[in-house]
C-alpha cells in the first residue's frame, strides 16, 4: 500500500495516483493551481483511490454553492464502497456530513481525526476551513494548536500549518503572535495566500492601513500567481484604502482584480458585494457596477449558505432589484424549515440581517437598527471572519446616523473609536455623531 511522507496509508493508490494527489494537496495548501484537476488525474489513474474522491468532495463541499454541493455528494457516493483504513473511513464520514450540510458534525469528525493523526494535513486544512465557514474562532486557533507540536520545519506543508495557526490566533485577538507566525509562513512559502491573508487580517483589525497596503503591495506576484484566493486578498487591500477614504483606489481595485473579470463563484461575489456595499454606505456613486454583479448572484444559488445570502441582498438592493430580493427572502424562509445547519445559520443571523439590508435600501433605517442590534453578539454563527462581519457594524452605525438616533449613534461611534482608535473612518463616524448631537 502506498503511504505518504508522514506514513499515512492511501488505500487504492499507486505511485502515479499519489503523485497527482500530492500535487493537489500541495496546491491547496498554498491556494494555487488546479487542485481539482490534479484530484481528477489521481482518480483517473486509480479509480479506487478513496482519498482522491474525498479530497475532491471536500473542495466542492466548501464552495458553499448548490451545484458544487451536488458534486460533493457524488464524490461521497463514489468513496463509500471503496476499501479504506479507519482513518480514511472517518474522512468519508466527514465528507458525507459536509455534503449534507451538517457542517458542525463534519467539524467534529475531523477534530477527532486531527487529535489521533495530527500530521493528516487534509484533515487539518478542511477542518480549519469549516471552522471559518461556521465562524468558530476558538477552533480556528485550537484545532491547529493541538497538532502543531507534531510538525517541524522542513516537513511538506509546514508553512500551511503556520499560516492556519496565524489566522486562528488573529481571530482570537492574539495579534502579535499571529503576525509573527504569518510572516514566517510567507517567508517559508511566498505563494501561501492564506498566510498572506492572515497577516492582512492582523493589520485590518489593528487599523494599520498603511502597513497593510505596504504588506499587500510588497510582492503581489507571489500571492496572485495562479491563486484562487487572489480576489479575496485584493479585497483585503481594498479595505485598507477604504478605511483611508481613498474611494478612487477602491474602485480601481474593484474594476481590476476584484471584479474586472466578472465571476459567478459565490466566494468572489461575496467580496465584490462587500466592498461595493461599504462604498454604498458612505454614499459613493458606484455607477452600474451593482447591476452586473447582481445579475450573477442567482447563478451561485441562494439560501444554500446564509452568509452568501446577505451579500446577495446587498447586490439586489444596490441594483434596485425588488423581485430578486423577494425571491431570496422566500428561499431563506424555505431554508429555515430544513434540517441542515444552514437552517440555523439563516434563522439566527442570516435572515434578520438580509431583511435589515433590504430595509436599509428602502430608507427604513430605524427598522435596519431594530433588526441588526439583536444579532451583533451572535453574528459569528453564520460564518466569516471579524473583518468580513464588520460590515454588519458599519451598516448599523450608518443606519443609526441616518435615522437621527443621537444616543445610539454616539454609543456606537464611541465603541468603534475604542476598538479602532487609529481609523480615519472611526473619526469620521464620531464627527457625524457629534453633529447629530448639536442639531
Amino acid at each position: 500500500m502506498v503511504k505518504d511522507e508522514f506514513g499515512l496509508s492511501l488505500s487504492g493508490a499507486t505511485p502515479a495516483g499519489f503523485t497527482a494527489y500530492r500535487q493537489a494537496l500541495g496546491d491547496l495548501q498554498r491556494f494555487v493551481g488546479d487542485p481539482v484537476g490534479s484530484a481528477d488525474r489521481a482518480i483517473a489513474e486509480n479509480p479506487d483511490f478513496v482519498m482522491a474522491h474525498v479530497f475532491k468532495g471536500f473542495l466542492f463541499g466548501l464552495a458553499t454553492e448548490r451545484e458544487a454541493t451536488a458534486v460533493a455528494k457524488a464524490c461521497h457516493l463514489a468513496a463509500l464502497p471503496l476499501a479504506a483504513t479507519a482513518r480514511e473511513k472517518a474522512h468519508v464520514v466527514a465528507l458525507g456530513h459536509l455534503a449534507d450540510g451538517r457542517w458542525h458534525d463534519a467539524a467534529k469528525v475531523l477534530e477527532d481525526l486531527s487529535i489521533e493523526f495530527p500530521l493528516d494535513a487534509l484533515a487539518l486544512l478542511t477542518g480549519h476551513q469549516i471552522d471559518f465557514f461556521t465562524g468558530n474562532a476558538r477552533m480556528l486557533r485550537d484545532r491547529i494548536a493541538r497538532a502543531l507540536p507534531a510538525w517541524q520545519g522542513g516537513m511538506p506543508g509546514y508553512h500551511a500549518v503556520l499560516g492556519m495557526q496565524a489566522f486562528g490566533l488573529e481571530e482570537m485577538g492574539d495579534y502579535a503572535r499571529a503576525e509573527k507566525l504569518g510572516r514566517t509562513a510567507v517567508e517559508l512559502e511566498p505563494r501561501d495566500g492564506w498566510a498572506q491573508h492572515a497577516v492582512a487580517h492582523v493589520m485590518e483589525m489593528q487599523s494599520r492601513q498603511k502597513d497593510g497596503i505596504a504588506w499587500m503591495r510588497a510582492n503581489p506576484e507571489a500571492w496572485t500567481k495562479e491563486s484562487f484566493l487572489q480576489v479575496h486578498n485584493w479585497w483585503h487591500l481594498s479595505l485598507f484604502h477604504y478605511d483611508l477614504g481613498e474611494t478612487d483606489e477602491v474602485l480601481a481595485l474593484y474594476d481590476g482584480p476584484i471584479y474586472g473579470t466578472p465571476s459567478t463563484m459565490a466566494l468572489n461575489m461575496v467580496d465584490a458585494s462587500a466592498i461595493l456595499w461599504r462604498l454604498h454606505l458612505g454614499g459613493a456613486d458606484v455607477g452600474d457596477r451593482w447591476a452586473a454583479l447582481a445579475a450573477n448572484w442567482p447563478k451561485a444559488g441562494v439560501a444554500n449558505y446564509a452568509f452568501n445570502d446577505a451579500h446577495a441582498m446587498m447586490a439586489f438592493v444596490g441594483a434596485g432589484l425588488d423581485a430578486q430580493a423577494r425571491t431570496l427572502l422566500e428561499a431563506q424562509r424555505e431554508a429555515m424549515r430544513g434540517g441542515d445547519d444552514n437552517a440555523a445559520f439563516t434563522s439566527d443571523v442570516g435572515h434578520p440581517l438580509t431583511l435589515a439590508i433590504e430595509a436599509f435600501g428602502k430608507g427604513n433605517y430605524a427598522e435596519t437598527v431594530r433588526l441588526i442590534r439583536p444579532i451583533r453578539a451572535i453574528a459569528h454563527r453564520f460564518g466569516g471572519s471579524h473583518a468580513q462581519r464588520d460590515v454588519i457594524d458599519l451598516t448599523l452605525i450608518e443606519a443609526a446616523l441616518r435615522a437621527g438616533d443621537r444616543g445610539l449613534a454616539r454609543a456606537l461611534t464611541a465603541e468603534r473609536s475604542l476598538v479602532r482608535p487609529d481609523s480615519p473612518l472611526s473619526a469620521l463616524f464620531s464627527r457625524r455623531a457629534a453633529d447629530l448631537s448639536e442639531n
